[in-house]
């Protein structure tokens, strides 16, 4: 008896066959790539950052150009206003406080010498015990003999400032060119790359998603910008009223309004600055701790009452998110790295947050 060659083929119950599975890439694959992306962001900073600095301006100043295009005010006039009064802003701050600025970075090695005896005699105890323990590992291991040190030495290079300064001066002009035409092109770029999308529906719905993220992140970096500034004012004002001289409590006020800017490590810095002011300043030792108390004052407000307020908890971070992405951007870009990464952030959160499939991750950062 012959039998069919041909295998059965299961009954179908009408099922639709499983979608193919994606191939997923190696977990080796995904780290190079992270390392290549990090070393790319570090190796290209002398081109990020120009234009990072250009766009954090940029979105400062877009939400006055939107109240000044209510005013029938042409864009480009708005913006080149704008760009014009940050600069005779930055301009005038600078002039004032370049005098106090020059004379602390002339004066300070021989304040801070003449603030080592008062230091040492308030350390003393922590000295005479770390003394009495070298001296009992000595005796115990046997040393007579003191280790030779090597002393290194650095070489001035007075040819090194020559070529950085104009270098630094190009990438000021270029931050200066590129917020311009950011804010006054920054539009029909959008506009125009949206375009290059194929669907209408896909057109509509970036659209919607570019327009809502741009809106509040200019309100959080402008919203922010400002309390930043005003808490400088004031710290500005209280060291003023300590009977500092009105450069040097602007020099520090601008210092505590830009440190501001990156959550906690920022105050920490801020306020082991103002420490060190305050015992270089005041002979009294309770008087030196007013600065440093002052700035704890202002800033436990601004931090726990002003910000959430105004902000409310849709701007919220995770304060170990912050921690990690301010020592990432700072040990890529240094302090503009500390100035960024919490605008980066929060740009990052928001696009998450209306892609379909990525809440989850947005409430990660939460």
């Amino acid at each position: 008896m012959a039998h069919d060659a041909t295998p059965e083929l299961p009954a179908s119950d009408g099922a639709a066959p499983p979608p193919p599975t994606r191939p997923r890439g190696s977990t080796a694959l995904v780290v190079l790539a992270t390392l290549a992306v990090g070393y790319t962001l570090w190796a290209a900073q002398a081109l990020l950052l120009p234009v990072l600095l250009a766009m954090f301006f940029a979105l400062v100043g877009n939400p006055i150009i939107r109240v000044l295009r209510r005013l029938w005010v042409p864009r480009t006039l708005g913006a080149l206003l704008v760009l014009c009064g940050g600069l005779a802003a930055t301009g005038a701050l600078a002039y004032k406080m370049l005098p106090s600025a020059m004379a602390w970075a002339s004066e300070a090695p021989r304040e801070l010498r003449q603030l080592a005896p008062r230091l040492r005699e308030l350390t003393r105890p922590v000295q005479e015990a770390n003394k009495a323990a070298e001296d009992f590992a000595r005796a115990a291991g046997g040393e007579t003999g003191r280790q030779p040190q090597l002393v290194r030495t650095a070489i001035d290079d007075p040819y090194r400032k020559l070529t950085e300064t104009p270098r630094l001066l190009a990438s000021l002009l270029a931050v200066v060119l590129l917020t311009f035409f950011f804010m006054v092109y920054g539009e029909n770029l959008q506009r125009n790359a949206i375009a290059l999308l194929p669907g209408r529906q896909q057109k509509k719905f970036t659209v919607e998603i570019l327009q809502s993220i741009e809106r509040e992140v200019s309100r959080y970096v402008l919203t922010i910008s400002l309390i930043n500034t005003v808490v400088g004012l004031l710290f500005a004002v209280g060291l003023y009223l300590m009977e500092i001289p009105l450069s040097e409590a602007l020099l520090w006020g601008t210092m505590v309004a830009l440190l501001n800017f990156a959550p906690y490590v920022g105050p920490l810095i801020g306020m082991l600055a103002m420490l060190l002011v305050g015992f270089i300043t005041f002979d009294d030792p309770w008087q030196s701790l007013m600065p440093a108390a002052a700035y704890l004052v202002l800033h436990t407000i601004e931090g726990q009452l002003v910000t959430p307020i105004v902000l409310g908890r849709q701007m919220a971070l995770s304060p170990l998110v912050l921690i990690l992405a301010l020592m990432l951007f700072g040990w890529l870009w240094g302090i503009i790295g500390l100035l960024l990464a919490v605008p980066l952030l929060v740009c990052v959160k928001l696009v998450l947050a209306r892609i379909e499939g990525m809440e989850g991750w947005a409430r990660l950062l939460e």
